[in-house]
């Protein structure tokens, strides 16, 4: 049966009723990071605010990161100081409003050295640079580097090559899921704002009144009439590496202002390369560095990332058995087990948007580029908001409202969200205080994993699973997610597809390939029971993300793409009265 949502929850189809019924101050186009956040700083000042987003939340560059929320400790090398301690500064922002989601993250940087003894002068240099960085703003996080032994950087990290591995230093910065910030950000928009947003509704157009001033955005997509307009004010184009096609909307010509970057990232299990903290790998052949990361959601280490030119369709970017050779190779030059392909249970790839502006930004790597973030205004009433990076989301979304409002001729609304706390975060002390699994009829290890992903909202999932028990099993095999969230996240979260649920609300995909392939069947009979799919629905879902799930194992040279034969069965052995849903 079709289930009721009550006003004021994060719906779309009261969202797409809205959307053609109201008149907005401004329409933001993309719904990742930087969307979502100028929504809701938008709507918190009191504009009448439109988001719209082609596919799902999230659903391009803002659910490919690297999951962090950092200074950028190379951005001192580049000698942009100023990006550093503005990004220091947000990272506070962000570990202060949504603890459910951020938390601190120590980093090791091994130090090797030839007979294991370390270079006098790269050792000095690496002090003196993460000086700068707590000077910049890097203590803020409560903690300041220091440089430790060899046995205690072993102890870290232990397979590191004992033979070369000399000494290495500590420092933080923390780390994020970044689809669940980024949905976090629009339903706190909606829920506490009033903003309206919307999934799977394309920009088609702009509406024009006579003067070539727009007037609103065409759109259309699944239950869109033919025709619609939402009618805004002004327009704000927030969609990264696709920013220069919505201007074509506006301009008529491809302004050409955007420099995709891609970065990949490949996930093995935590046994295959343990470490309990994260770490920063050099790369010996082009003198970059990548990151080591125990995955916090589950029982995987992640490696990333690239960072090489991309000139291909932007839409869903592949990773290739090169950028799987290139982190795997740069491990193994440090580990005394290396890694092989057939290590790799997961892969993401995601396009980073550059700003191309000027001789240099064209001919340098990519690597070298700036993230800063720009704005610009056309004449017709479009502010475009490009670069940047998912750390300083909520600087970029104020200066963007900023100009929105000069573009608008409004008096200057105060930004609120400098302290503004995201859902979830509101009684999160309540599920991490002792006791508090007892009192919920849980494990401590469900709660504190529910705690990290809705914070207080924990407490809907937990009524689920006692509404119905068989919702306290595993969804995925080797995954830490329990059936009761791909339920919430179609009845609160917009879910509309079995993508959306098993890589972005979940990130199944990127965990555990093979297991989420083997699952599938069994989840899609679960969003079915909520979406009212009928079985030809309920196939076509299942045939579409088999079909993407093939296409990222073949692209990247994996042997992990194989269908299930017959739906599977999620294993009962996993659920609230006996831990660890891992």
């Amino acid at each position: 049966m079709k289930k009721v949502t009550p006003p004021g929850t994060f719906d779309r189809t009261s969202a797409l009723a809205r959307l053609t019924s109201e008149r907005f101050d401004l329409a933001v186009i993309g719904a990742g990071v930087t969307g979502a956040g100028v929504a809701l700083d938008a709507a918190s000042r009191g504009l009448k605010t439109a988001l719209i987003e082609k596919g799902d939340f999230a659903s391009g560059t803002s659910s490919k990161s690297s999951k962090l929320v950092h200074g950028g400790l190379r951005y001192l090398e580049q000698r942009e100081f100023g990006l550093v301690y503005e990004s220091l500064h947000e990272r506070q922002r962000l570990l202060d409003n949504a603890p459910h989601l951020v938390e601190p993250q120590p980093f090791l940087i091994p130090l090797f050295g030839k007979g294991g003894v370390v270079d006098a002068t790269i050792a000095r240099t690496y002090s003196l640079a993460l000086w700068l960085y707590d000077m910049t703003g890097g203590i803020r996080i409560g903690k300041r580097h220091k440089r430790i032994s060899c046995a205690e950087a072993a102890a870290h990290m232990p397979t590191l090559r004992a033979d070369r591995l000399a000494a290495g230093f500590i420092y933080y910065d923390a780390r994020v899921d970044d689809a669940r910030l980024a949905l976090a950000l629009a339903r706190t928009a909606v829920i506490d704002h009033g903003a309206v947003a919307a999934s799977y509704v394309r920009a088609g157009g702009l509406a024009k009144d006579a003067s070539g001033r727009i007037t609103g955005v065409e759109i259309d997509g699944p239950g869109v009439d033919e025709g619609s307009v939402v009618e805004a004010l002004s327009v704000v184009n927030a969609t990264g590496v696709w920013a220069d096609e919505v201007r074509q909307l506006d301009e008529g010509s491809d302004p050409a202002s955007i420099r995709p970057a891609k970065g990949i990232h490949v996930t093995v299990a935590h046994e295959k390369l343990p470490c309990d903290i994260a770490a920063v790998i050099p790369v010996r052949k082009d003198h970059r560095s990548i990151f080591v990361i125990p995955w916090a959601w589950g029982g995987q280490t992640y490696i990333g990332t690239t960072d090489t030119d991309y000139r291909g369709p932007l839409d869903d970017p592949e990773c290739t058995p090169a950028d799987v050779a290139y982190l795997l190779d740069a491990v193994n030059d440090y580990v005394s087990e290396p890694l092989t392909v057939a290590d790799v249970t997961g892969t993401w790839a995601g396009l980073r948007p550059l700003v191309a502006s000027g001789k240099r930004s064209r001919s340098a790597r990519t690597a070298d580029l700036s993230r800063r973030h720009f704005i610009s205004a056309s004449p017709t009433g479009m502010v475009t908001v490009t670069g940047g990076k998912l750390t300083t989301y909520r600087k970029m979304a104020s200066d963007t409202v900023d100009t929105v409002i000069d573009v608008l001729g409004h008096r200057r609304l105060r930004c609120r969200t400098k302290n503004m706390r995201l859902r979830g975060a509101a009684g999160l002390d309540q599920l991490t205080a002792p006791g508090a699994s007892e009192r919920w009829g849980t494990t401590r290890e469900v709660l504190d994993h529910l705690a990290r992903r809705y914070g207080s909202e924990s407490v809907a999932i937990l009524d689920l699973c006692r509404d119905r028990p068989d919702l306290a099993r595993q969804l995925v095999p080797g995954t830490p997610y329990l059936s009761a969230e791909a339920v919430f996240a179609v009845r609160a979260e917009m879910a509309q597809t079995l993508e959306d649920v098993l890589t972005r609300r979940t990130r199944a995909l990127l965990l555990e390939h093979r297991a989420t392939v083997d699952a599938a069947p069994t989840v899609a009979d679960l969003m079915a029971g909520e979406l009212g799919w009928d079985t030809a629905e309920r196939d076509r879902q299942v045939k579409e993300f088999l079909d993407l799930a093939d296409r990222l194992a073949s692209a990247a040279g994996l042997p992990m793409g194989a269908r299930p034969s017959e739906p599977s069965e999620v294993p009962a052995s996993a659920d609230l009265s006996m831990g660890d849903p891992r």
